[in-house]
């Protein structure tokens, strides 16, 4: 009786990383702390690590914690505030601190001052349908022990204590509101992301490409996914092949997905949204200013249009 071999497929690694993002570099982490085995490689088109949609200035670092992001909490037709999606949010936050704090205990981070730094987060709204939205919002979140230190205010004069410069020059008859959290952070993922890659890169079985762009991803009969590279420095092109890939592309994640045809890509569309990212660099008025605030978009409008204005650290 003759035993079946099994064909053992050979692969260039275990995983491919496109894209050396803060998603890229907190997946390859995790698996190289539980699976110190995996080889793992990972292609960024630009030269250096976290250079857009993770560099610190590309970003407002809230860490997206939702203690001031009014977004997350969409009010029904019944009138009800929706705070599910916030909770949601601000557990998986306290996760990624409870990550990045394991990370300090085991000297992968140096610093945690380096990137993450004490910032009050304050939700504010004018009008009277938006007040009583907060006020509703409010009452809410503060029955969930992670939001139960958040304070919540409608008079002018203790909501200038918390942000002057917001409220300068503001209509004195104009219903007003406002909620603050004390323990915001400001987050500079491009200083994380760095330190992240920095040891990543390090370790054995780890290979970091920059200059490297993906231009098309096919899943082989057997499971394996081929993956063709450019090196953009040289032009030279050269076919990978991995178990697993993880696309981390930011704003060029969207061409991978259709190309890797998976069923978790389709429905997704893009299109261009403008917009200005001010910098104030006078000490004058910097001084007056020590939060981030978030405003509420206007009906129809995308979330990204949140009116808002951010102390960076």
């Amino acid at each position: 009786m003759s035993r079946k071999r099994k064909t053992v497929v050979e692969t260039d690694a275990d995983v491919i990383l496109i894209g050396a993002g803060i998603m890229s570099a907190t997946l390859g982490l995790i698996l190289k702390e539980l699976e110190p085995s995996l080889s793992i490689e990972i292609y960024e088109r630009l030269d250096i690590a976290a250079a857009e949609s993770s560099d610190a200035w590309n970003n407002a670092g809230t860490g997206h914690s939702a203690f001031c992001e009014l977004n997350y909490t969409p009010q029904k037709k019944n009138g009800v505030v929706d705070v599910k999606k916030a909770i949601h949010i601000a557990e998986s936050f306290e996760v990624s601190k409870q990550f990045w704090t394991y990370l300090v205990e085991k000297n992968i981070l140096s610093d945690p001052q380096l990137f993450i730094k004490n910032i009050p987060h304050l939700s504010f709204v004018w009008g009277k349908d938006n007040v009583n939205f907060l006020k509703k919002r409010y009452k809410n979140l503060k029955e969930c022990n992670l939001f139960q230190d958040m304070e919540y205010a409608e008079d002018p004069a203790k909501i200038a204590e918390w942000i002057p410069l917001v409220m300068k020059d503001r209509a004195a008859d104009e219903p007003l509101a406002a909620t603050k959290m004390d323990l915001g952070t400001d987050v500079n993922f491009g200083s994380l992301t760095r330190e992240m890659f920095s040891y990543l890169s390090k370790q054995e079985n780890v290979s970091l490409f920059f200059n490297h762009e993906i231009r098309e991803l096919d899943k082989e009969k057997n499971g394996n996914w081929a993956v063709k590279v450019k090196d953009l420095a040289t032009g030279k092109k050269r076919k990978r092949f991995a178990k697993f890939v993880f696309i981390g592309a930011g704003g060029g994640s969207l061409p991978l997905l259709e190309k890797s045809n998976i069923p978790e890509g389709k429905g997704f569309g893009g299109f261009p949204v403008s917009g200005q990212w001010l910098k104030c660099t006078n000490e004058e008025v910097i001084a007056q200013h020590h939060a981030k605030v978030y405003g509420k978009a206007a009906v129809g409008a995308p979330p990204m249009s949140v009116p808002h204005l951010d102390t960076r650290i």
